[in-house]
């Protein structure tokens, strides 16, 4: 940051830890800046960010000294989950593939309970494996059973999204190293799955009958791996991702068409 330097942007996860860092990395007070909010941000339910907040602090008297830092307008970033690791203790696992893989089991399902625990929630948890392909790394499958529970899914799962993604960080530190991880809600996935599965056939069967392609829904990446993957070995057809986050979708097309390409 140089003397001519008057304005900084931060992000963080919050309006007030962003004004924090702000100030801090300017050295300097409230009664010396303008604060502009420029993003509030957005919190879910484990109070973690799913939109950092974003700020604009601007020196009021354009030659007061300031702290040299960084280029200008830098994002300062808190990790997610820093609080949530502070306390977490890493274990040392054990040596066979086969202990390793139990253990790891294992680790996924008391970190689950505790974080259950800690959100008042009361529920079971089971672990196996999820499917995926012969060359594929296995994947843990965390499954969650309850009454009332769909809050712990949330809009397109949205809710337990964010909580696979934070119950994989913890279980990593804990291992130190990374565990590929799917948590599920009363077997939602893998109701959503099949339901996928009959989409793509039926569209398949639609594109065989009209020659003409069709479009589905649009779809997150895991949902519409789904899609191909069940249409991967219909010759008939093939698929293509199409368009922008979040908006992609799949586009199914008659065999025919990618031959003429």
């Amino acid at each position: 940051m140089n003397e001519n330097k008057t304005t900084l942007e931060v992000i963080a996860p919050t309006v007030e830890e962003a004004i924090d860092k702000g100030l801090s990395e300017m050295g300097l007070s409230k009664d010396d800046v303008e604060i502009e909010v420029l993003d509030e941000g957005k919190r879910n339910i484990f109070h973690f960010a799913t939109r950092q907040a974003r700020i604009r602090l601007t020196v009021k008297d354009p030659n007061r000294s300031i702290y040299n830092g960084s280029a200008s307008n830098q994002s300062v970033q808190q990790p997610l989950v820093e609080e949530t690791l502070k306390e977490v203790k890493q274990i040392p696992a054990p040596e066979t593939v086969q202990e390793k893989i139990s253990f790891e089991q294992q680790v996924a399902k008391e970190v689950t309970l505790e974080l259950l625990e800690k959100m008042g929630v009361k529920a079971g948890v089971s672990v196996g494996f999820a499917e995926t392909e012969a060359d594929e790394k296995p994947v843990i499958s965390v499954n969650i059973e309850g009454e009332d529970l769909s809050f712990l899914i949330g809009r397109k799962a949205e809710t337990l999204n964010a909580l696979q993604y934070l119950l994989s960080l913890i279980v990593a530190h804990k291992l130190d190293h990374w565990v590929p991880i799917q948590v599920d809600v009363q077997h939602y996935r893998t109701r959503r799955e099949n339901e996928l599965r009959k989409l793509a056939r039926r569209a398949a069967d639609q594109v065989e009958k009209t020659g003409r392609k069709q479009v589905l829904e649009p779809m997150p990446p895991n949902e519409r791996r789904i899609v191909h993957m069940a249409l991967r070995e219909n010759a008939k057809v093939y698929t293509e991702s199409t368009g922008e986050e979040p908006y992609r979708k799949v586009s199914v097309y008659p065999a025919e068409d990618q031959k003429q390409s």
